[in-house]
């Protein structure tokens, strides 16, 4: 259980922090970067939350505690050594990508096929969702940044990936099941 007695610590001052394994990094470390990204997901969750209502809430409830296990799973860079640590870190697994899977695949039954890229917007708990896509697309892209000079578990990358496509479909059904789409018009204002 985590206890936070004293929040500010200073041991960050000088431009470094540490992970979860102890060892001290800087501020602007690719890993950092990444789970830094991860928790500004999370916010624009918080955010949509402010407009979701029933199921949807829910199921962004249980994607804000996923985030932080993705965040823990993150500043945890040494994988070979899960076994042998005092308390073995916290990883996402492939049932937190199937339940994002069967989500999106529940929502999309519900969808129209697109004929046209649809434009963030819409309602304002749509606009939050395609909010949460963009930033969750950029967590990803630094995730995936990582794991080329690090070693990132494989079902943290695939949650992301999957992650930004239940917002898109989120966002579509919060558009009165993609009926209120704000859709792209190519060219529209040449």
């Amino acid at each position: 259980m985590v206890v936070l007695n004293k929040i500010y610590t200073r041991t960050g001052d000088a431009g470094e922090t540490a992970l979860g394994n102890g060892a001290r990094v800087a501020k602007h470390a690719v890993r950092v970067n990444a789970y830094g990204t991860v928790d500004e997901v999370n916010a624009t969750v918080g955010l949509a939350r402010l407009q979701a209502q029933g199921d949807t809430d829910a199921a962004l409830a249980r994607i804000q505690n996923d985030l932080f296990d993705l965040g823990a799973d993150l500043c945890r860079p040494d994988m070979a050594q899960d076994a042998e640590a005092a308390y073995p870190p916290l990883r996402m697994v492939a049932a937190q990508v199937l339940r994002l899977e069967a989500e999106i695949d529940a929502m999309n039954v519900h969808l129209a096929p697109l004929r046209s890229f649809v434009l963030p917007g819409g309602s304002p708990l749509a606009a939050y969702l395609h909010l949460c896509r963009t930033v969750s697309r950029r967590a990803e892209r630094l995730c995936v940044e990582l794991a080329t000079l690090e070693q990132v578990n494989v079902a943290a990358l695939t949650y992301l990936n999957r992650l930004s496509d239940w917002f898109f479909v989120a966002s579509r059904m919060a558009n009165d099941g993609g009926k209120a789409d704000v859709l792209w018009v190519p060219g529209a204002n040449r």
